[in-house]
């Protein structure tokens, strides 16, 4: 196996970086649009609004679990390069396990996009339906 050098581990930082700004900015977009909801929700209590709530929670928990684990690819990634000096076959190992954890956190954006595409269908849905009454 080839030896591990900084230049490698060091790619993933930018990487990891604009996806942790790319996935903050979608979480205070959800978060925003929430508290709308929710205070329309405490007026109405309509049962679309209660679906869309429901779908939001669970894609701002995605966002923390796609956080989370871009936040732990990034600390592996670090470590690695903390490693290469002394035990390279572990640099190595801690390289692959952050780029494992990178893809996890891809893995959770991308359903957490289909979701947002789920709730864009119930708006639209709601919209038709009460144009037509």
């Amino acid at each position: 196996m080839d030896n591990l050098t900084y230049s490698i581990p060091g790619l993933l930082f930018p990487a990891i970086s604009l996806l942790m700004l790319a996935y903050t900015n979608r979480f205070f977009g959800l978060a925003k649009l929430s508290r709308q909801l929710l205070s329309e929700y405490e007026t109405s209590k309509s049962e679309i609004l209660e679906k869309q709530i429901h779908n939001l929670r669970f894609r701002i928990s995605l966002i923390l679990y796609s956080q989370s684990a871009g936040i732990f690819s990034l600390i592996l990634c670090t470590c690695s390069m903390g490693m290469i000096p002394f035990y390279n076959i572990v640099a190595w190992i801690l390289f692959a396990s952050s780029l494992l954890f990178m893809v996890i956190s891809l893995i959770l954006a991308l359903i957490e996009i289909h979701l947002s595409v789920i709730a864009l269908d119930i708006e639209r849905n709601s919209i038709l339906q009460s144009g037509s009454k």
